[in-house]
């Protein structure tokens, strides 16, 4: 790694002030910070020495959410290749079908091997294109406000692949990212000062501008082949049926672990819990906002399921454990919800903040079939509210502290 650092201190002076790349000091920078620690100390004081800076913080989210990138790929693959075996298709047309069959990988849904890679052949292009064009944006802002490349996006470019559909085109990818970056954030500020997390607002711009790639049935990696989400088909199905409608296909502990159709790395119930543990371990994500989402989610869709003998809605016939683990809830609970910049800051807030989450997608799951997925309007719901929380808390605070002085 020594002749790394030395050629990066021999390039550091043309990126400096007065330098003939100065304007481009920001990728410099960025390179630089991502391979070695900050080479910059504090010569008074006061000194805080932490080994936990921003960049370190993202890294730990994202492999936070290697378990869900792990099934993001494999639940892909295993639904198409369970598609092709009930449609008998030998292969896949196009380039997927020629890198597979140049691989030497089959299309069984038996297979961990197979499943993956053809999997890989769906999420990888996406992760690519939104990190291509939304580290694209986040230079750009950089260079033109002449700071440093903000770190937040790494997070930002691994959670916006996850909650998309495998069949997804590139270009609303990069449209979608495009929108979250630029919209959702850098027209604030950049990293910090955004009050919408970006990875929701570019999810919730493609939900209500392409709602036919998005919503309804997701496509499976095979052409002309769609399944219905279960929370799609729960909703659309007739009170005759009810509950049927998920349970004939899928067994709860098949929800749990993740095989079935729905967004690409939220389907796991399981790999957001390893990722929920990695973060509270860490300290890194409040497991107060989580256990408020829990709680309200459980709380609501418990009140509302009381009354499912009564209701003409299919959704109400839906138990709260059931809740737990179809659609996005687990994925937003662990990675959304607990976005330090767009959540509550305070200690009681937070409770506040992820009860408000937990109940709103059960409100927007049960009342509101059209809307069989709420935990994404939940969570941006939550980010408009969360300064009004804090400032509630806040003077909360000040009056109990007034009133134990005067007394």
């Amino acid at each position: 790694m020594k002749p790394l650092r030395s050629f990066l201190d021999r390039m550091e002076p043309h990126f400096k002030e007065g330098g003939k790349l100065e304007k481009l000091y920001p990728l410099y920078e960025m390179a630089d910070t991502f391979l070695y620690t900050d080479g910059k100390v504090t010569l008074e004081a006061s000194h805080i020495r932490d080994g936990l800076d921003l960049k370190r913080l993202m890294v730990t989210v994202v492999l936070a959410l290697i378990p869900c990138i792990y099934m993001a790929m494999y639940n892909t693959g295993y639904q198409a290749n369970v598609a092709m075996s009930e449609l008998g298709v030998q292969e896949i047309p196009g380039w997927r079908g020629s890198v597979i069959s140049t691989l030497g990988i089959g299309y069984d849904s038996a297979c961990l091997l197979d499943n993956i890679v053809h999997g890989a052949l769906y999420f990888l292009p996406v992760l690519i294109v939104c990190f291509a064009v939304g580290g694209f944006w986040e230079a750009v802002f950089s260079i033109v406000r002449k700071h440093e490349v903000n770190e937040g996006f790494l997070v930002t470019g691994m959670l916006f692949p996850l909650t998309l559909p495998p069949t997804i085109p590139l270009w609303q990818v990069a449209l979608g990212i495009s929108f979250g970056v630029v919209i959702g954030k850098e027209v604030f500020g950049g990293t910090g000062k955004n009050f919408l997390n970006p990875a929701l607002t570019a999810r919730a711009f493609l939900y209500f501008a392409y709602p036919a790639q998005i919503t309804g049935s997701v496509w499976t990696a095979v052409d002309g082949v769609s399944k219905a989400t279960p929370l799609g088909a729960l909703a659309s199905a007739t009170p005759e049926i009810g509950l049927k409608a998920v349970t004939e296909n899928i067994s709860w502990s098949t929800a749990f672990l993740g095989q079935m159709p729905g967004s690409m790395g939220e389907t796991s119930t399981l790999a957001c819990l390893i990722g929920a543990a990695i973060l509270i371990i860490t300290g890194i994500g409040s497991w107060r906002i989580m256990a408020g989402v829990l709680s309200g989610a459980i709380g609501f869709s418990t009140l509302l399921w009381g009354f499912s003998a009564h209701a003409e809605n299919v959704m109400f016939l839906m138990p709260p454990w059931w809740h737990l683990v179809l659609g996005g809830l687990a994925f937003g609970l662990v990675f959304m919800a607990t976005d330090p910049v767009s959540a509550s800051m305070t200690e009681t807030g937070k409770w506040i903040y992820g009860f408000l989450i937990g109940a709103m997608t059960i409100l927007i799951r049960v009342i509101n079939p059209a809307f069989p997925e709420g935990i994404m309007l939940a969570i941006l719901f939550g980010n408009v509210f969360a300064p009004l929380i804090d400032y509630f808390v806040i003077q909360a605070n000040i009056k109990r502290r007034i009133a134990r002085n005067e007394a």
